[in-house]
């Protein structure tokens, strides 16, 4: 049994997902938070197993002022927690201040966009990166194209371990009965990544306008919120569309499976991600999908087995697979089940989170930098 420090940078689904997982193991797990966003990311309570730390942090957004503060807080938690290693991202923020904090061993998580887009916006960035991976015993990624950033930032081959951060296969699952194609006089998109510029949402917005002059019985789920509600409003409204898209707002986890079974095709046209977890939640729930073409999403779809990939930013490349997804949608039964076999075959949470396990057990055993 070891003493696990998990530090993260707000308390999120994919928080959650790994905290419950780490509860259930015979570690002792403490956790630690760098901030606290001004809308909740995740309403479910921590798992009871978990220490929550007290420390500087954790109770409102970070600024670079509070930098020194919060590195004498945490070198304090470290004293008094005595943690036998560390597991903290994102690169840049949690998992720097351990690095400057001097402990080891250091698990870094990489959450896609640390990597992705943070690390690469100036030259701090980049050296706080390099600085975090160098002074990390193991550092953890969801997909190919994060492992290879890794890479190219400093860190060891030899010492990142990926994997997908999965979904509950048991929760996330097809619906009971299989959907009569023939009989349907709608088609329904669904979208649920937030309405954020980096997720494309945008793109989304002018491809229906486009598709549902074409399509009378095109229907759009734009669950989530964001920043761009304005604007996507806007474009919906000017189209003549609005009233074929519903918005219900952030669902909670327990409610979201049914919005992938209702929903025809799942639609995403982020321009950048790892492994996307709303991906795989749709996999799982035997919807097919239609996504960006962008190395983290290539890395999972077969163009015409699990569904389509259109180029990124491309609002009218996006509307005719939607058309042809709406129109010939007897290719949707196959596609259903190849979906669901490929969520089960590589995003097994309850497997997946093994190889989590196994990073610790290189890091504990691995040489003090």
């Amino acid at each position: 049994m070891a003493r696990i420090l998990y530090f993260s940078r707000d308390y999120t689904p994919h928080d959650h997902r790994f905290l419950s997982a780490l509860g259930q193991t015979q570690h002792q797990v403490f956790y630690l938070r760098l901030e606290k966003s001004v809308y909740p990311l995740e309403k479910r309570p921590l798992p009871s197993q978990v220490e929550i730390v007290s420390w500087a942090g954790g109770m409102k957004p970070v600024a670079l002022h509070y930098g020194l503060k919060l590195l004498t807080s945490l070198r304090q938690v470290i004293r008094k927690v005595k943690p036998d290693l560390i597991q903290a991202g994102p690169l840049q923020s949690a998992a720097f201040l351990v690095s400057l904090a001097g402990f080891q061993p250091l698990v870094s998580v990489s959450w896609g966009y640390d990597l992705l887009q943070d690390a690469q916006r100036n030259a701090i960035n980049k050296w706080v990166t390099h600085y975090v991976l160098r002074h990390s015993a193991v550092m953890i990624g969801d997909c190919q194209t994060i492992r290879q950033l890794g890479v190219a930032y400093g860190m060891p081959d030899n010492r990142i371990i990926t994997f997908p951060w999965g979904v509950d296969l048991n929760h996330f699952n097809p619906p009971a009965d299989a959907k009569k194609e023939a009989q349907k006089e709608t088609f329904t998109l669904l979208s649920s990544r937030a309405w954020e510029e980096i997720y494309g949402v945008e793109v989304i917005a002018e491809a229906f306008v486009r598709a549902a002059r074409k399509y009378p019985g095109l229907r759009l789920v734009m669950l989530a919120n964001g920043s761009l509600a304005t604007p996507l409003r806007k474009i919906f409204q000017q189209g003549g569309v609005l009233e074929r898209v519903a918005f219900p707002g952030q669902v909670n986890q327990e409610d979201l499976p049914g919005y992938y079974k209702l929903a025809d095709v799942y639609v995403s046209a982020s321009h950048s991600d790892g492994t996307s977890i709303s991906l795989l939640e749709a996999l799982a729930c035997g919807c097919p999908v239609i996504l960006s073409d962008i190395p983290g999403n290539r890395e999972w779809i077969t163009p015409g087995v699990q569904g389509w990939l259109f180029p990124d930013g491309d609002s009218e490349a996006l509307a005719e697979i939607i058309l042809q997804a709406a129109m010939y949608r007897s290719r949707l039964v196959q596609m259903r089940k190849a979906a669901r076999q490929l969520a089960e075959q590589r995003a097994d949470w309850s497997k997946n989170f093994q190889e989590l396990l196994r990073a610790y057990e290189i890091a504990l055993t691995a040489p003090s930098q």
